[in-house]
């Protein structure tokens, strides 16, 4: 028969201890006994019992000073080993439970609640541990998790462009905020066929390291694109038809690009279920290009119509995320593209002076901090 839950008995007063030894043997459970606190003291560090029974009252180290020293050891499993004080009539429980007793029993003792209480107090030591070894294996994951957002951090920050292409004439700013370690906007510029330069940006659905990683695809699929077709409309289409290659509609991106000849100032817009592009004219106020297009991977055979406009000296379009009008964690409204488009100052001296308009305006609360990732891209043509 296999031996049951060890119990440590700890009482001066050998009949008492005999009594309790037989008591808890027939009901299943294997006793070791010491008359001295000192001894217990020694014992749970050799052979640790599932449980004590501490009388209160004995000579030398009585039990509420032997239960402090055994909540104060160093081990952890030493000092949680769970203990019920056994008391006599006109004893302190209080004294018992301050010291650190999970119970206590009084004297004469009952052998129907002694055995209830064990069980309890041997239950509860159970789920503690079983909570203990949860929230290790919790904070486990929680270092792990971090290490992997940082891991990705670093991936997608080695994505986002940090240093602008030196175009003759133009301004050129951007910033990446997001909500977490990683996030799911991106941007980027390359240069296409016939001296142009294509801006564009992407909003990929979800957030963390799932949307991080579709970032990652986004920005090697708009390579391929580039490298594959001429124009913008045609570069979207490719981006489209791979993303529902891949995701068959289950993921999916919003997306806008311009390809613009920075010899002449004309650009071609083409939006994918991204936010309008802000075209601002300076001196004269902002306008906006809406997207003609549904996100890119979300239906087939989507049509992607460019959209034609001249930047005179002075004008800059801004491509940005939702984010960048999304309400901050208070009770304001979400301003609309309408409405930001109504706050860009026109006379803004630099694309850098632009974008921090901008920011500003969408969130003029510095503490604020933004519900969604924020990514923004400025490009001005110089006065």
């Amino acid at each position: 028969m296999e031996a049951g839950p060890q119990i440590l008995i700890v009482d001066d007063d050998a009949a008492s201890r005999k009594l309790l030894a037989r008591m808890l043997s027939a009901a299943g459970y294997f006793c070791r006994e010491t008359d001295s606190a000192t001894d217990a003291l020694n014992r749970v560090h050799e052979d640790p019992p599932a449980l004590i029974l501490l009388d209160f009252k004995m000579p030398g180290i009585d039990g509420a000073e032997a239960l402090r020293r055994l909540r104060a050891d160093p081990n952890p499993a030493i000092a949680q080993i769970p203990v019920i004080m056994l008391t006599g009539h006109g004893e302190s429980e209080v004294i018992c439970l301050n010291a650190g007793a999970d119970d206590f029993v009084i004297k004469p003792i009952n052998a129907e609640v002694l055995r209830a209480r064990i069980e309890t107090q041997l239950r509860l030591h159970s789920l503690r541990m079983q909570l203990q070894l949860q929230n290790q294996e919790l904070e486990a994951w929680r270092r792990n998790l971090e290490r992997d957002l940082a891991a990705a951090r670093l991936t997608q920050q080695a994505l986002i462009p940090q240093k602008p292409p030196t175009l003759p004439g133009w301004e050129i700013a951007a910033c990446y905020r997001p909500v977490i370690e990683v996030g799911g906007d991106i941007y980027g510029w390359l240069p296409i066929r016939n001296d142009r330069w294509l801006f564009w940006i992407a909003d990929a659905t979800g957030h963390g390291a799932s949307a991080a990683l579709l970032t990652t695809l986004a920005k090697l699929l708009f390579h391929h694109g580039n490298a594959e077709q001429e124009g913008p409309a045609a570069i979207m289409e490719a981006v489209n038809n791979d993303l529902r290659g891949i995701f068959g509609g289950r993921s999916f991106m919003s997306a806008m690009c311009v390809a613009l000849d920075a010899k002449n100032g004309q650009a071609s817009v083409v939006g994918a279920g991204h936010p309008p592009l802000l075209v601002t004219r300076f001196g004269r106020g902002t306008e906006a290009i809406a997207s003609s297009a549904p996100p890119l991977g979300l239906v087939e055979q989507s049509q992607f119509a460019e959209t034609i406009l001249e930047l005179n000296p002075g004008d800059a379009f801004t491509l940005y995320t939702d984010g960048l009008f999304g309400a901050a964690k208070n009770s304001r409204p979400r301003t609309t593209p309408t409405q930001l488009a109504g706050m860009i100052n026109p006379f803004a001296a630099s694309a850098e002076a632009l974008l921090e308009l901008m920011l500003k305006a969408a969130a003029p609360d510095a503490a604020e901090s933004p519900r969604d990732d924020v990514a923004a891209l400025v490009v001005r043509r110089s006065n």
